[in-house]
């Protein structure tokens, strides 16, 4: 896996949270041994004991459950304890979810059938907004507490967390919500991350200005999952082969910021250099 991706030009990686705990010792072999560079590692890298599939939301962090905050503290800090030792700079996070009905897809569903500007999708779209507000306070208070305990952790292996922005609705912190998380947790250790694929998609809801949302969180950005989209709400696209403006975003990225073009395992090989070239010529080979 690694091999290949060396053969494609990259220097560095990203290990996903689809990593088997089995794949470890060649990714430690390899990466000992200078073939390949780890940037970062996204939250729960190496996946959980018996557990065969991507899963970053398998243990939440707002849950109410005890028990499975205990299992996604336990992961977390295998996450970070792999990043140390592989001398990755960050670990990226999803923070966790409202406990409510997926809102998301229907809305996206919507959109396909041409009734993004109709009463019915805009009702719809409030009720979301509003339930999830009024649902929010226990999860957000249950996944501080973790994260301000994470964060320590993180900070003494000398790792950054990345919070990332997420696509659906009822996942936190909400698109409204990130100035007020960042006003809460100051520590250098934790900054944004953002997904530009999961940017467009709330562009796409209604619910964000997707270069204007980056802009307002300029100062405490990190790093990118790169991917486009194919109107309304098919991610991990080739960059340039959908609606993603990555030009309105560039006043904002920076060399020293983390890129991952994070695609679909069904790319085709030679599309991925493609999507690489279009992305450096609008931000620029850093």
């Amino acid at each position: 896996m690694l091999n290949e991706i060396r053969s494609l030009g990259f220097e560095y990686a990203e290990l996903s949270h689809g990593i088997r705990l089995s794949l470890l010792p060649g990714i430690f072999e390899a990466v000992d041994a200078g073939e390949i560079k780890i940037t970062s590692l996204h939250n729960f890298c190496p996946l959980p004991m018996g557990v065969m599939h991507p899963a970053p939301n398998l243990f939440k962090f707002t849950a109410l459950d005890r028990r499975e905050r205990e299992s996604a503290w336990k992961h977390s800090l295998k996450t970070l304890d792999t990043a140390a030792r592989l001398k990755a700079i960050l670990v990226v996070l999803h923070m966790g979810a409202v406990e409510m009905r997926d809102y998301t897809d229907r809305l996206l569903d919507m959109i396909e059938e041409g009734k993004r500007e109709t009463p019915k999708y805009a009702k719809l779209l409030e009720e979301a907004l509003e339930k999830r507000e009024a649902r929010k306070e226990p999860h957000v208070e249950a996944a501080y507490s973790f994260l301000r305990g994470l964060a320590e952790e993180a900070a003494q292996r000398g790792l950054k967390l990345g919070i990332e922005n997420r696509e659906s609705l009822e996942e936190i912190p909400f698109e409204s919500d990130f100035h007020l998380f960042f006003r809460e947790f100051r520590e250098p250790c934790i900054g944004y991350w953002h997904d530009t694929g999961h940017g467009q998609i709330k562009e796409n809801l209604g619910v964000i200005h997707h270069a204007m949302h980056v802009g307002g969180l300029s100062d405490r950005l990190i790093g990118f999952h790169i991917h486009d989209v194919e109107f309304p709400g098919r991610d991990h696209q080739v960059p340039g082969t959908g609606s993603i403006d990555y030009a309105a975003i560039k006043p904002y990225v920076k060399p020293g910021h983390v890129k991952v073009l994070e695609l679909s395992p069904a790319t085709p090989i030679e599309l991925i250099p493609q999507g690489l070239a279009h992305i450096q010529g609008i931000w620029g080979p850093e």
